[in-house]
């Protein structure tokens, strides 16, 4: 089965506008389309006339041109019939929007999609979900333009039972600075289901990380879910609801899955390698340096840089908690450094991890320090805690870091706080790969996050 048409369609319709509710799903979704993304967008309701100026189509039939995708939101019942149009009209690919069926008890309504679906070869996101969203491509949210916030175009893919989960985590991307290929809401996932997604999204180009918010499989589903993590190629991040009984029931209310056995489920991913996230927070971090450093695994072996010994001293505290090593430097790496950093601190910086260049250093000094420690085999990754309203450093410093990573390959994880006025800074990191965390917790996460990863 092609997801292709799903994931890059070339034109698109939506069936079921309303003539008289701008707010309806389908019309945020045409407008949406139309006025923002370059793939034509048809819409179509059955009274047929015009709609801000645009023609309204009676019939998916009626259409100048076959569409790759359509997008329905009409009443559950009348959704099979719909479907069928589509497939007798040439339609590559679906995503059903309307609610209304197993998570509503009505089983064989489902049932009776996916059967038209499997006897077409047709592909379908849904029923009862958002869709897809994917940067400069297409948006079958059903949320408002200017109240969408939308992460910038990158490289980690995210696959959401909950259409409320998928887009707090957009929120939360964006916050960070985390680029997506794409977003997609599944809902009660009656056809297209986690496993067809990985396969899909271990072959898309675009696609670096995946990352999935799962509440449950249908039955024996999980051990081919876990057996296509394992082997796909990319990194795979799970973040799982259900883990209580109560939670097991929320979960059964919300989409019509079976939660399973979570303490078995968690144990089968750390058995393959593949990672969990114990949160949204933490689902965030483990993209965002996953996505920067897909294939790289370290030991754990931290070395800190700070301008501040109080921030170094909680990094170390988190490290340590995340299951990280801290080693002290040797005298002969410590010797280099001291020859290394400015005169003027020599005498006051402490130099055996985490470094303590205090706020006296100047850019140089945070230049020749992850310096020594990227050439050093004593470390393997460089965590950075960079305090940015510091007299002797300049917006541009994010970048000289990262030309460090760049000509040494050791991984490099900064700590900025995140505020506008750093932008420059915090920018210098991003535009050359290098994770920027917003507090030091969030960068210890990304950090474990690659002694965790193993290529899958």
């Amino acid at each position: 089965m092609d997801l292709t048409p799903l994931f890059l369609p070339k034109s698109m319709a939506v069936i079921g506008l309303s003539l008289s509710n701008d707010h309806h799903p389908a019309n945020v979704i045409h407008s949406k389309n139309l006025l923002r993304y370059p793939l034509p967008c048809y819409g179509i309701n059955p009274k047929g006339g015009t709609l801000n100026g645009e023609p309204i189509y009676t019939s998916i039939h009626e259409l100048p041109q076959q569409v790759d995708l359509a997008v329905i939101a009409v009443r559950a019942e009348i959704v099979p019939q719909v479907l069928n149009d589509c497939i007798s009209a040439g339609v590559k690919s679906s995503i059903i929007i309307s609610g209304g069926f197993a998570e509503a008890g009505k089983i064989e309504l489902q049932e009776e999609l996916t059967a038209i679906a499997i006897a077409h070869d047709f592909p379908f996101i849904g029923p009862n979900c958002l869709g897809l969203y994917s940067p400069d491509v297409v948006d079958t949210f059903f949320l408002p333009a200017e109240r969408m916030v939308q992460p910038r175009q990158g490289g980690v893919a995210v696959v959401s039972q909950s259409g409320g989960i998928l887009v707090d985590l957009l929120v939360k991307f964006a916050t960070e600075g985390v680029g997506i290929s794409s977003a997609i809401s599944i809902g009660n996932k009656a056809l297209v289901r986690e496993p067809q997604l990985l396969e899909f999204l271990a072959a898309d180009e675009r696609t670096r990380v995946i990352a999935l918010y799962i509440e449950g499989f249908s039955q024996n589903e999980g051990r081919a879910f876990v057996r296509l993590a394992r082997d796909c190629g990319k990194p795979v991040i799970v973040l799982k609801s259900g883990k209580t009984r109560e939670g097991s029931r929320a979960v059964s209310s919300h989409t019509a899955s079976l939660a399973g056995d979570y303490q078995v489920f968690s144990a089968v991913l750390r058995q393959h390698g593949i990672m969990e996230a114990a949160n949204e927070h933490e689902m965030v971090s483990f993209c965002e340096a996953l996505s920067c450093y897909p294939e790289t695994r370290i030991e754990g072996r931290i070395g800190i840089v700070s301008s501040s010994g109080g921030h170094g001293a909680l990094a170390v505290d988190a490290c340590i908690g995340s299951g990280l090593k801290v080693p002290p430097l040797s005298d002969q790496l410590q010797t280099q450094l001291q020859l290394a950093i400015s005169p003027s601190i020599q005498a006051i910086a402490a130099l055996s991890n985490p470094i303590d260049l205090t706020g006296s250093a100047q850019e140089s000094d945070f230049v020749e320090a992850v310096n020594q420690l990227a050439h050093s085999a004593e470390i393997d990754c460089i965590l950075l805690l960079m305090l940015p309203y510091l007299p002797g450093i300049g917006s541009d410093l994010g970048a000289r870091l990262s030309q460090v990573h760049r000509r040494t390959g050791k991984p490099l994880i900064a700590y900025v706080p995140h505020v506008d006025k750093y932008q420059m800074l915090i920018e210098g990191f991003e535009l050359n790969r290098v994770p920027v965390a917003s507090s030091i917790e969030s960068a210890v996460k990304m950090t474990r996050a690659l002694r965790r990863c193993r290529p899958c």
